[in-house]
């Protein structure tokens, strides 16, 4: 019932489809951590997108150890569906409660931009709104897939500001 910044709330991040299947339970062992960067992420990113472009619609945000762990598992046995790196790699990334090797902390969040996908879609240039989050905003990280314009957006203490992508081009955009 955190609220993380003035539209969003730690509860708008806590859904998995993968836990809810498998009987697990999505919530931080770190709360406070994953709330402090689940703020930041809301707050620098998903509020100036909310208020440029409309509503954001989460897809994926915050997965436990657990969570992600599973997900890995079942990628590597080659089930369909599933994207999840190592938990080691996802910490201070999907995994909001566990800081990155180098101490630092972070959050991300697979996203929608439902107004920006109806009004381009037939263009499929998705790089004109990458680089206007990459002129615009704070982000870490984006990752761009291919249905409805879909992407990661991470923030990170320190951002390393890269855009990649699953969609022609492939490939990272920002060499």
């Amino acid at each position: 019932r955190v609220r993380l910044s003035s539209n969003f709330f730690m509860r708008d991040f806590l859904f998995s489809d993968i836990a809810t299947i498998h009987g697990l339970a999505n919530v931080p062992d770190d709360p406070d951590l994953a709330i402090a960067a689940g703020s930041r992420l809301c707050s620098e990113l998903l509020e100036p997108l909310q208020a440029r472009f409309g509503r954001v619609v989460i897809r994926s945000a915050y997965r436990s150890c657990a969570v992600n762990a599973l997900g890995n598992a079942l990628q590597r046995a080659g089930k369909s569906g599933y994207n999840y790196a190592a938990n080691e790699s996802s910490y201070a990334g999907h995994i909001w409660d566990r800081r990155d090797a180098g101490g630092h902390m972070g959050a991300m969040a697979c996203i929608v931009l439902p107004a920006v996908h109806d009004a381009f879609a037939d263009s499929g240039d998705w790089t004109m709104l990458a680089w206007w989050i990459h002129d615009h905003l704070p982000y870490a990280s984006l990752y761009f897939f291919p249905k409805l314009w879909a992407f990661n957006i991470g923030w990170h203490e320190k951002p390393v500001r890269r855009i990649d992508s699953y969609v022609a081009p492939k490939g990272c955009l920002t060499k």
